[in-house]
């Protein structure tokens, strides 16, 4: 629980010129809808020297507050490594204009890849991968409270602290099934993916006959 800095709105600019390479994140609302829930908090795990960080937002979110961070998430030289990116991709777009550049999501990567199994979430691979048990019991807190309590933030961390492990394995699967450039293609559209759902499009296939 010490490896981490709880910061609000936005990283400090010395914090920012410390990312390098890739970036595991999540994101916490007050729900799971992106129209009425707003954003509450982003982890933000700089897998180059391993440290986590916590940006809280304030209930009048304004991306004039979060400069920093989009400059980050925007960085098209760093990997953001997401699970059901999907969804934090647009919860990022709706709240602060955050266009999240060079994505990659574990949780297409396993559909991709782990087709002996239905199972997609951040804890069952998590526990496949690596044989550990995430406690998922905070996810629906309400992360809205002034002051986040210890477990809180200790499921916030755990969302971020096997993401960079999770994305090599599946990688190296992608790579050996021959679905790598599948995989990538798939990536580059998620940012239109997202703009279908912020403009009423979530639940629709589009590319159905009917």
């Amino acid at each position: 629980m010490s490896n981490y800095q709880l910061f609000q709105n936005d990283l400090p600019t010395k914090v920012l010129k410390s990312f390098k390479g890739d970036i595991s994140i999540d994101t916490e609302t007050l729900g799971l809808n992106i129209k009425r829930d707003r954003l509450c908090l982003i982890q933000l795990r700089n897998e180059t020297d391993k440290k986590v960080y916590l940006i809280k937002f304030d209930e009048d979110l304004s991306p004039k507050l979060s400069k920093n961070l989009k400059i980050l998430l925007e960085n098209n030289n760093l990997t953001k490594i997401f699970h059901f990116g999907r969804f934090d991709m647009a919860v990022l777009k709706e709240n602060l204009k955050i266009n999240v550049k060079n994505v990659f999501c574990t949780k297409v990567a396993s559909k991709l890849t782990r087709t002996y199994s239905s199972k997609h979430g951040l804890k069952d691979l998590v526990y496949e991968v690596l044989d550990i048990q995430l406690d998922k019991t905070e996810q629906s807190s309400d992360w809205s409270k002034k002051k986040l309590t210890k477990k809180q933030i200790e499921y916030a961390m755990n969302d971020v602290l096997y993401l960079f492990e999770i994305k090599n394995s599946l990688n190296n699967k992608l790579i050996n099934q021959k679905r790598i450039k599948l995989f990538k293609s798939i990536m580059k559209f998620l940012e239109v993916r997202v703009d279908l759902d912020l403009q009423g499009w979530e639940e629709m296939d589009i590319f159905a006959h009917k």
